[in-house]
């Protein structure tokens, strides 16, 4: 009876490894994609297909934004489908090393912490630095940082924005403030001179308000690339960092920009 039990059990057991290594195995005509779905303008979700989303994965729901035409792209080069999988932003790095998706695609920059878990295709966005201000005002025709001595200028808390203010000589750096809409109520009621902000809020800000200017630098801030790239996710020694490289390549600055500019007008107004 025990023998029987036993060799029941090692049955089962290797069913369930048969079953597993079948779960396991890699589809090479699918490429599957991990996002936040939540991470406007590089990606969100939304009700249809309209502006190019793509469905995601288990659900009636779509994604849109910068990342999903980037990743449609990198799929098509690969000759792949595209598949979205909405992942929490916490739960990316995990999905990828677990197998569960192919590749990271999220507005996620390459630290030297997420480098010790993964790799990182080339950069296929870069952040820049900007400055919002008001137009007409004193501060529109601004080239340089240094063209702000002695101005209100402040960016918001907890990020690295604030901490180049202190490049600019004479500054009149102001307190942080808790987010962008704080930021533009103050800007617009001329508590503050200008702030500092990332080239895609920058758009945004003048597209809400037409009194906005968005100031771009031929002698800007100093950053450090973990910071403001922009990469993909892949696992370890993939072949798979090689190919999208080259497709990468393949996509011109303007481009790159243009699809950005997209992404920040097409995104949903609750974003």
């Amino acid at each position: 009876m025990r023998r029987r039990v036993l060799s029941m059990l090692l049955v089962l057991l290797l069913v369930v490894s048969l079953l597993s290594g079948c779960g396991a195995a890699k589809d090479d005509k699918v490429l599957k994609v991990g996002m936040e779905c939540g991470y406007a303008p590089f990606n969100w979700t939304q009700k249809d297909d309209s502006n190019g989303a793509v469905k995601i994965e288990g659900g009636s729901e779509y994604a849109g934004g910068y990342d999903v035409e980037i990743a449609k792209r990198i799929a098509e080069g690969l000759g792949r489908e595209l598949v979205i999988v909405k992942t929490e932003w916490l739960g990316l790095v995990p999905a990828l090393t677990s197998g569960k998706i192919d590749v990271i695609i999220a507005g996620m920059s390459p630290t030297a912490e997420r480098l010790e878990q993964i790799d990182f295709s080339d950069v296929y966005y870069t952040s820049d630095l900007v400055m919002v201000v008001k137009k007409g005002g004193p501060y529109d025709g601004a080239t340089s940082i240094q063209d702000f001595k002695g101005a209100k200028i402040t960016a918001q808390l907890n990020t690295f924005h604030y901490t180049v203010i202190d490049q600019i000589e004479g500054v009149d750096k102001q307190a942080p403030m808790d987010d962008f809409p704080a930021m533009r109520v103050a800007l617009e009621s001329g508590i503050i001179d200008g702030y500092v902000s990332e080239r895609p809020e920058g758009v945004s800000a003048e597209a809400a308000n037409s009194s906005f200017k968005m100031i771009e630098f031929k002698d800007g801030f100093v950053t450090n690339p973990e910071d403001t790239a922009i990469a993909v996710g892949v696992k370890k020694n993939s072949d798979l960092t090689a190919k999208i490289n080259e497709i990468l390549k393949g996509i011109p600055e303007e481009e790159r920009i243009r699809l950005m500019d997209e992404a920040i007008k097409n995104q949903p107004a609750a974003e």
